[in-house]
């Protein structure tokens, strides 16, 4: 293998025999990881990187690669679109940021675009490729909402090589003229999942076009579905599908265990838990955000210090807890899913799902917040008695029974006549608007012929029958998905 040029300014293109040639077109890699996180045979300098990339990775205490960075830098480097997969907590940022670092030009604004769904990741990707590539002369700037337009635009007049942000400030900053996409070279799509989510889709859409067609993509997710990978397939020229993959999805450190609870308790065992486990640093996840400040609100109040964080808090407020988080001053971190993609610590220990997710593949990104690098970590999962398929799904998608927990030191209490049962996640709720009564299907109609007549059945055979017309929107807009 050449040995790269040891001015860090170097210049792109570099020699084409200092890499490797890319395999065949259409292909897919499978790395079958077993419980191994780092390939121990390899280390960074054999994988051809530059040695001013390879001065911050030392200085960053890394010696030997993870097995999707050791199987995507060097496929990386040799210029082809790749869809890569690997679980959570395994390096993917550090898997497609060395390769930009490597390849980026000094002397050429806006060449490399890394969009992430959150806020919070963007922030970190920035800082882990300002972090790796500071001996360089490589640098990144980020693009978010919720921050001064005017001072991400000073940032970018700078001199920006790399420009990391969610889809929305992106678009708008484009659509302000603050910067372009005429010499973007690397196109980078993290968390792809998230980002191909029905209020992304356009706004990516729109920014991959005005994108260079001679440009390398790259996507890459701890969970690609079949779905996923055929829209991103659209994307992508001829692309390399790279899986890193265990015995399951979820990182292999993680101990799991599910709770049995009745839904009015679960407030009662996770303050219990708190206080009784003492675990370190722990995040516990909620489906609602109000259930996130509720929570917050009662765990303080019973004397356990507790920060909130999701997608409608400003934005000052959510650096800020995460600055708290990182620096290890804070114990208990209570969030949405949205908001989470950008948690990166190495000292967190547990993971209570408070709300089990209706989606699956969630919960493989909620329990890869822990067990980072190589360190252990718990997972404990609230499962109410109607829950029981969702465990089930979660299971049988990580390929893993997980064991059940049975608490003794916590006493159930009987129902409150207070108490009303939750609204299934699947049905919208608007604040204010009566609740009414769903449509008579016509099975039950026939059965119950002194329920009101439905209209007319024949215009909609096999399904619900309409009774009169949809509700109107009064003019209110529908939300765009911007971030």
């Amino acid at each position: 293998m050449t040995q790269q040029p040891e001015n860090p300014d170097a210049a792109f293109p570099t020699p084409p025999d200092a890499f490797p040639p890319p395999p065949p077109e259409g292909s897919e890699t499978r790395v079958e990881a077993g419980k191994e996180l780092f390939d121990t045979h390899k280390t960074f300098t054999e994988l051809g990187l530059r040695s001013s990339v390879l001065k911050g990775v030392t200085e960053a205490g890394f010696l030997h690669p993870t097995l999707i960075q050791a199987s995507l830098i060097p496929l990386a480097l040799s210029g082809r679109d790749v869809l890569g997969q690997a679980k959570t907590g395994t390096g993917k940022t550090a898997a497609f940021g060395l390769p930009l670092l490597h390849m980026c030009d000094k002397d050429t604004p806006y060449q490399a675009l890394v969009l992430a769904p959150t806020r919070e990741l963007a922030v970190q990707i920035t800082e882990e490729l300002d972090e790796l590539g500071k001996h360089t002369p490589i640098r990144a700037t980020t693009v978010m909402g919720g921050e001064s337009v005017r001072g991400q635009a000073k940032e970018l007049e700078r001199g920006s090589h790399i420009v990391v942000g969610t889809p929305g400030r992106v678009q708008d900053m484009l659509e302000r003229g603050h910067f372009h996409l005429k010499n973007i070279r690397f196109a980078v799509l993290d968390e792809v999942d998230r980002m191909l989510d029905i209020g992304f889709r356009e706004d990516i859409r729109r920014i991959l076009d005005q994108c260079p067609r001679e440009r390398q993509t790259m996507f890459v997710s701890a969970t690609i579905s079949r779905d996923i990978e055929s829209l991103a397939r659209k994307y992508l020229r001829n692309p390399e599908k790279l899986v890193v993959a265990s015995g399951s999805l979820t990182v292999s450190l993680v101990e799991q265990h599910y709770l049995t609870v009745n839904p009015w308790d679960k407030r009662a065992l996770l303050a219990h838990l708190l206080t009784h486990e003492e675990p370190a640093l722990t995040l516990v996840f909620c489906r609602l955000k109000r259930t996130v400040d509720d929570l917050t609100k009662l765990l303080n109040a019973r004397g356990i210090e507790a920060h909130a964080i999701h997608g409608d808090m400003p934005q000052g407020k959510r650096t800020k807890t995460m600055q708290k988080l990182r620096s290890g001053h804070l114990s208990v971190l209570v969030c949405s899913d949205l908001a989470s993609r950008g948690i990166d610590a190495d000292g967190v220990t547990h993971v209570i799902n408070y709300d089990l997710p209706e989606d699956p593949e969630i919960y493989v990104h909620r329990i890869g917040r822990t067990a980072r690098a190589g360190r252990r970590g718990t997972a404990w999962s609230f499962v109410t008695g109607e829950q029981g398929h969702l465990l089930t799904q979660i299971e049988m998608l990580i390929n893993t029974e997980i064991p059940k927990l049975d608490y003794s030191d916590f006493t159930p209490t009987p129902k409150p006549n207070t108490w009303r049962d939750e609204v299934p996640s699947h049905v919208a709720v608007i604040e204010g608007v009566p609740e009414k009564k769903p449509p008579v299907d016509r099975l039950t109609a026939a059965a119950n012929p002194d329920l009101p007549t439905p209209g007319d059945e024949t215009k909609f055979p096999g399904g619900l029958v309409p009774t009169k017309l949809p509700p109107r929107l009064l003019n209110r807009k529908l939300p765009s998905g911007r971030r």
